[in-house]
């Protein structure tokens, strides 16, 4: 009997939504449907889905609820740390010279934010990586100057799944931090989208000031995130019309959006069931890259095995196309990735793969293969009986060799 069942191993570009999440959105799509800001009990009943929403994430991050912002996804998120701060930094003193410090490896939503800075004659630096996609410390360290006054550097990378030393370097920015006056203060963002699922995202744990959490890549819904701010972060508003969100984020609050995010959230924290979860995962993960390396020539594990989460696997196949492999699996019924979703329309080599020294012919038979709470062993199975095959197929057409 043939397998006849859709496969998705896109979990990195999003998540199903799961279904305690939808329940507790539905009676805010149906009779809870008031604005959050209107003082009537149907806002008020809504007010109080936002605000215990707040809470569940303040409680995943272990910091206070007034710390949380809520957005329409991480995009926003990201450049609301990064331009908020700077503009906040720029208004107070209009020729202070300001450096950002970020990596090479991130997602477009703080490397396009951080391009558009550099028109404002902001200083950045974007730091190198190692070939499993790791940022050194050390370079961290070497690249701050008087001037500094954020380091963005993401928790995971979302392409090969490398998880970065959050926590180490949250610790060199507190101790440069001591020997600083506070207007000169260096504040430190993470952009933890990619994290969520996997790794602890306590922000004093961390040594974060601003940290990104995107709703859709952990069972939630699309079109919310949050920003977490610390108390006494300098930030200003890019968004403008209205008191929402303490100010900082003007608009009428996603109120279903938010609940969910607060749901997903709150099943998060369900330490022992997650751990075990991802213990899972990890295994089926694990199965598929030791086959596939042994099974296919000239394939090519990207990232770092041991710094890395559970749920990713990425490859890059040399001689093959990775959206030829992508097209095929499809009409196999199987759903993966060629590096970000967010940048898949473009023909350009992925900006992380060329960073961590992938070579752009290498780099363009890249496939991820991002796992969830739902994929099986069976399906592992069934992706390991039909991918060296199209690998093969594609191999033999094509005029590269």
């Amino acid at each position: 009997m043939s397998f006849m069942k859709k496969i998705y191993f896109d979990h990195s570009a999003t998540t199903p939504v799961d279904a305690q999440v939808l329940g507790a959105m539905l009676p805010y799509l149906k009779n809870d449907f008031g604005n959050a800001s209107s003082l009537h009990s149907f806002g008020q009943k809504a007010r109080a889905g936002v605000e215990t929403a707040r809470e569940q994430v303040a409680k995943f991050l272990a910091c206070q609820s007034k710390e949380i912002i809520f957005t329409s996804g991480a995009t926003e998120s990201n450049n609301l740390a990064i331009l908020g701060l700077v503009r906040r930094a720029r208004a107070l003193d209009p020729k202070r010279k300001i450096h950002v410090i970020t990596s090479a490896i991130e997602h477009p939503a703080v490397l396009e934010v951080c391009r558009e800075l550099k028109k404002e004659e902001v200083e950045v630096t974007h730091l190198p990586v190692s070939r499993t996609g790791l940022v050194r410390v050390a370079d961290i360290q070497k690249a701050i100057r008087p001037e500094t006054i954020l380091v963005s550097v993401m928790y995971v990378n979302n392409e090969v799944g490398t998880i970065q030393p959050i926590g180490e370097i949250g610790k060199i920015i507190q101790e440069v931090n001591v020997g600083r006056e506070k207007q000169n203060k260096i504040y430190f963002h993470t952009d933890a989208v990619a994290a969520a699922n996997f790794c602890d995202c306590r922000v004093d744990f961390l040594g974060v000031d601003l940290l990104s959490l995107s709703a859709h890549k952990i069972y939630g819904p699309k079109g919310v995130g949050v920003l977490f701010v610390r108390s006494g972060t300098p930030l200003l508003p890019i968004v403008f019309g209205g008191h929402q969100e303490q100010g900082m984020r003007s608009g009428t609050e996603n109120v279903a959006g938010i609940v969910g995010m607060g749901k997903a959230v709150e099943l998060l924290n369900q330490k022992s069931k997650i751990k075990n979860q991802n213990l899972r995962i990890k295994k089926l993960r694990d199965k598929l890259i030791k086959e596939i390396l042994q099974k296919i020539p000239d394939a090519i594990l990207t990232g770092d095995l041991e710094h890395r989460v559970a749920g990713n696997a990425s490859f890059c196949f040399k001689n093959v196309e990775g959206e030829s492999i992508l097209l095929m699996l499809d009409m196999e019924g199987i759903a993966v990735s060629t590096g970000s979703a967010c940048s898949s329309g473009s023909l350009e080599p992925s900006h992380v793969l060329s960073a961590m020294g992938v070579s752009p012919i290498v780099s363009h038979g890249s496939v991820r293969v991002t796992f969830g709470k739902n994929n099986t062993g069976e399906e592992i199975n069934h992706f390991l009986k039909v991918f060296p095959g199209i690998v093969a197929r594609l191999r033999k057409m094509s005029p590269i060799k």
